[in-house]
């Protein structure tokens, strides 16, 4: 089987992220007990002397790349030591403990095509099924202790069902249990050897093992291939602190001294500006801050750890529209409040949480990382910002404004596969800032038709464009009233252009 090229796609993850303090390192690095990759190379327990062409692609990328190499062990200073604590305990092969490197390359907040988040990229029903919660507060798929604990889980799990084969193991981890036992029995059925290397298994998965193999090679040996490791000493870089309670982040942050910023990077899980209130009621912290930060934890007042805002409900108020406007949800709002549904009572007071600090200070929440990527210039292209209306897909949107639907979803931290909200904002960065969808289709397309519609008692711009399988949007661009008034009128008369494959 010829070996895949490999993927560049990692060389540009988290750029600017803050990473961690470069140690000075010593020419006797390797005889030091307190160098970390020392006690990660004694732990090795694959195969590391097996050489073919789809382990040489990889490494010898990995080779051309030193840059990236020193940057991803940098990057991994902060969660090295406790996934190899994690593996050691369990009688595992350390190897294992560098695939955040393959997967992630060790950044907490990437997020893949396949909707696979964190450091181990978990899609969302393998993290369900390791009971990694995902709410509007956090995303557990990025919680370190959590997903580190339930990787070994399943790796160890994979590995069991292949009698103890760590190759099948970690293709299984890449490419699902099932997709290789089906290979397995077709080789089976055909004579064949059923080892990894002779699989017949996707693309994708025929490059992860060997570049989880070239890249412990590499940490082997790194002279040998001129690559430089980040140094990192053998010893726990955070604590486990119990809280109590949630907590807003710059408050968490001051208290322990450090940047607000290396408190999301040791507890990537949490969306917004605080904790969960659900728990679980835990902060990761620097070693060397911890007793700082347990202090004044102890000593700050229990109503100082949250701001909240108290919103007297008017008539006519609704749960939905109060949270949107205070940039929450009802369901938030309802497990704050202690409400059984959504009804709310004129007069009564409802309890709001909010930032303490601006918005600037949460660099590195949900928010402010979508935005950030949102702003990135792309050289030769004009931003165009859109808001998702009924009946929205990405693929409409992209086609819109002849974009890739992969580049559209990348611009807005999102998964091709993942569903649109309707007034959810986009960023289009279009080589013309023109909207392809004000353009009228063209009239040598037999299969669309121009109609005149008048529009009926109960219509609304949302029900016509599902009617017509069109968008909202198309019919603005379409009629020019429409476009500069908000309502539509019973008799008034609406043009569409209409694919009748689509609706017919």
């Amino acid at each position: 089987m010829p070996a895949a090229e490999p993927s560049v796609d990692d060389v540009n993850l988290a750029n600017g992220m803050d990473e961690p303090t470069p140690v000075e390192s010593s020419p006797d690095q390797d005889k030091d007990n307190n160098d970390l990759w020392v006690r990660l190379r004694q732990g090795y327990g694959l195969d590391l002397e097996v050489e073919n062409d789809r382990i040489r692609v990889q490494r010898d990328w990995y080779a051309r790349h030193p840059q990236y190499f020193t940057r991803v062990t940098t990057r991994s200073e902060r969660y090295l030591h406790y996934i190899i604590e994690q593996a050691e305990a369990r009688n595992m092969p350390l190897e294992l403990a560098l695939l955040p490197i393959v997967e992630s390359a060790f950044d907490p907040f990437a997020y893949s095509h396949g909707r696979a988040a964190g450091p181990w990229q978990f899609i969302p029903s393998t993290g369900d099924y390791f009971g990694m919660e995902r709410t509007w507060w956090q995303d557990q798929r990025r919680d370190i202790l959590k997903s580190t604990n339930a990787a070994l889980d399943y790796l160890q799990k994979l590995s069991n069902r292949f009698d103890g084969d760590w190759l099948l193991a970690l293709a299984s981890y890449n490419a699902g249990g099932g997709t290789v036992s089906r290979a397995i029995r077709r080789n089976e059925e055909a004579g064949k050897p059923t080892d990894f290397w002779n699989l017949n298994l996707p693309r994708e998965t025929t490059a992860y093992v060997p570049k989880l193999l070239a890249i412990a090679q590499i940490v082997q040996e790194p002279e040998t291939y001129g690559v430089t490791l980040h140094p990192i000493r053998n010893e726990a870089y955070f604590s486990s602190v119990d809280i109590g309670g949630q907590i807003d982040l710059t408050q968490a942050a001051r208290l322990a001294d450090i940047s607000v910023e290396e408190l999301y990077l040791l507890n990537p899980s949490f969306n917004r500006w605080a904790t969960s209130p659900d728990g679980p009621h835990r902060l990761l912290v620097p070693v060397d801050r911890e007793e700082r930060f347990r202090t004044g934890l102890a000593e700050l007042p229990r109503d100082l750890r949250m701001q909240w805002a108290r919103y007297e409900i008017r008539p006519g108020d609704n749960l939905g529209a109060i949270a949107r406007k205070h940039r929450t949800t009802p369901q938030v709002l309802r497990s704050i409040n202690k409400l059984n549904g959504n009804t709310i009572i004129a007069g009564r007071t409802l309890l709001i949480p909010g930032p303490s600090s601006g918005k600037g200070d949460y660099s590195l929440s949900e928010d402010s990382r979508l935005a950030a990527n949102q702003s990135r210039e792309r050289k030769g292209r004009q931003r165009v910002n859109y808001t998702v209306q009924s009946g929205d897909t990405l693929w409409e949107i992209s086609r819109r404004y002849s974009v890739g639907v992969k580049e559209l979803a990348k611009w807005n931290n999102m998964a091709p596969g993942d569903s649109l909200s309707i007034g959810q904002s986009l960023a289009v960065w279009s080589e013309s800032a023109q909207n392809s969808s004000s353009v009228v289709p063209p009239e040598n397309d037999k299969m669309v038709r121009k109609l005149r519609y008048a529009v009926r008692n109960g219509d609304s711009l949302y029900a016509i464009a599902d009617r017509f399988n069109v968008s909202v949007n198309d019919i603005k661009s379409w009629n020019d009233r429409v476009a500069s008034n908000r309502y539509i009128k019973p008799g008034q008369r609406l043009t569409l252009y209409v694919d009748i494959r689509k609706t017919f």
